[in-house]
């Protein structure tokens, strides 16, 4: 399949009290991973910490001093019923700073039934909490070692997102054909919403909107195909999804609908020394209410990244990667965002440039570490979104580094 992973998710929020109890089945797991692993069931997880600094930002904290909030803790299970349904679930812990809210997640929970398949066809359905698998990156960028880099393009894998992101409580439906003429061709459709906790509200919209957000509904439909006998994938996606704020009994802010529309054209060359990637975006934006009874507006939003990785020897890795986001295609410099709010929002709040690069070391086949640096410019994927935090983030330009430790098994 064009997908490493076929497993299909959803995160949402559950009690810290399970937290040891996650610590410790991790460990206990690993010291009999021989017998855990052998079918039909299967568990695997992670463990990964590192530091992280950020600069002239509120990226990762308020105070912009150096932090160990880079922790993700996961366990996955999966459960073979018959040849065709299986049962499959993740929970994590996550804790990064302000890019989303710290604490456990279920990020998927589901059923999955492998309908039909023969030599060239292959049918799935998913039900339950069902995972995003329509970007290039979505079904690998909740495990740390299966992601390209600490920090993902967030032209396209917005942090303050990721929580809604990675999938929803709904259905899916997967189609597959492979043949020597035609090559792989793989078909994903899903449909379902995702809850919206507080935490993950204050993420989103800032802590001065009192009321609730409720994510209404999600329509996701992507097609990826490998040339038979290629190295290079191509795939498009579209998404297309609504909220709802309901404003508080005594709230700073109005009844307002959102609209989402997100679509991608992406590009993935795997060789044997290099692998290439890009996703070109563009994202519609309308909101209605919220600010004020009358305020409408309907933007379009335009970026992309291009990254290349080079293997150097079979340990080690380095990587370069560049992307460019407009919140308005028609304002690239924020000029217009400045002047309709009156100076209070600067700017570089309408666009988000960065430039990375960054290497990878595997010690062994389980144990690996990523640092990268990232010479960032402009505030545009900085939370809270709806409401921009211009005294926290007072600099146009800025700097993140990273080094993070992982281990999974």
């Amino acid at each position: 399949m064009l997908t490493s992973l076929n497993l299909m998710i959803r995160p949402a929020k559950l009690s810290n009290a399970y937290l040891g109890a996650l610590f410790s089945l991790c460990f206990v797991f690993n010291l009999s991973a021989a017998e855990i692993k052998s079918e039909p069931l299967q568990i695997h997880g992670f463990v990964a910490q590192g530091v992280i600094d950020a600069s002239h930002s509120n990226f990762i904290n308020n105070d912009e001093s150096l932090s160990f909030e880079l922790t993700e803790i996961g366990l996955n299970a999966s459960y073979q019923l018959n040849d065709d349904f299986r049962i499959a679930g993740q929970a994590v812990y996550l804790n990064g700073g302000n890019r989303y809210h710290p604490g456990l997640r279920l990020d998927y929970l589901l059923l999955e039934w492998d309908a039909f398949h023969n030599e060239t066809w292959q049918a799935s359905f998913y039900v339950g909490r069902v995972k995003n698998n329509h970007w290039l990156y979505s079904s690998t960028r909740d495990i740390p070692f299966a992601r390209p880099s600490i920090i993902n393009p967030q032209v396209t894998y917005f942090d303050g997102f990721r929580d809604v992101a990675v999938g929803g409580d709904g259905a899916a439906v997967k189609l597959s054909y492979s043949d020597d003429y035609l090559g792989e061709i793989d078909f994903n459709f899903s449909r379902g919403k995702s809850a919206i906790s507080d935490d993950q509200a204050d993420v989103i919209q800032g802590e001065f909107a009192l009321g609730e957000i409720d994510h209404d509904l999600d329509m996701q439909a992507s097609i990826y195909w490998r040339p038979a006998y290629s190295q290079w994938q191509f795939g498009v996606s579209a998404v297309d999804s609504s909220f709802i704020y309901k404003e508080a009994q005594v709230d700073n802010f109005h009844q307002g609908d959102f609209k989402f529309q997100f679509y991608t054209v992406n590009a993935l060359y795997e060789g044997e020394f290099w692998q290439l990637s890009a996703e070109l975006v563009q994202e519609r934006q309308v909101s209605d209410g919220f600010y004020f009874t009358d305020f409408h507006r309907d933007e379009i939003g335009q970026g992309y990244y291009v990254q290349a990785r080079y293997q150097v020897e079979k340990d080690l890795s380095v990587m370069l990667r560049h992307e460019r986001f407009y919140v308005n295609k028609d304002d690239k410099n924020g000029s217009e965002l400045a002047k309709n709010t009156g100076g209070v929002i600067p700017a570089y709040f309408g666009f988000h440039n960065d430039t990375m690069i960054g290497l990878s070391y595997d010690f062994s086949d389980n144990f690996r570490m990523n640092a990268e640096y990232h010479w960032m410019k402009g505030a545009a994927r900085l939370s809270p979104v709806i409401l921009p935090d211009p005294i926290a983030n007072d600099s146009k330009n800025w700097q993140v580094w990273a080094i993070q430790f992982m281990y999974w098994f």
